[in-house]
Order: structure tokens, then sequence, then C-alpha cells
């Protein structure tokens, strides 16, 4: 499966699970990515972190570290 690290900058797509244990994961769904949420890349900076995207209607920057644990699929 792919994760949010992979995802290219404009694509849109859909979580399909969190990975991860304790409060590394507990701060990523606190966030609001959790299961069937849709996510749009907006930009990633110029070393490849952090990654910049919409989550429910908010800009959130995330940590390539934290976007490996975040598998997701294409939007259809």
């Amino acid at each position: 499966m792919k994760t949010l690290r992979e995802t290219a900058i404009g694509d849109t797509v859909r979580v399909v699970k969190v990975h991860g244990t304790g409060a590394v994961k507990r701060r990523i769904m606190d966030m609001g990515i959790t299961k069937g949420v849709e996510i749009y890349v907006r930009k990633v900076a110029p070393l490849g972190d952090p990654i910049e995207m919409t989550v429910r209607g908010y800009e959130l920057s995330l940590r390539k570290d934290d976007a490996e644990m975040i598998e997701v699929e294409k939007r259809a």
C-alpha cells in the first residue's frame, strides 16, 4: 500500500489505516487524520520535510516520519 509520504503534490487521497502505537498514533488521530478522511497534499518543503496538506478544511503540516505511518489510497 501507498503511504502519505509517497503521495504526489496536488493529489487527494483517502486514509485507509493509521499505523503506529501509543502517543504518536493518538497525536496523528487528534489532528483529524482518521480512517476514511480525505487529504489534499498542497506542497512539500524543498528537502521533503514537512508535508503541507488540507485535512477536514484546515491546513496541516506533518513530518515525513509521521506521514510514513499513514496508509492511503488514491481517491476514485
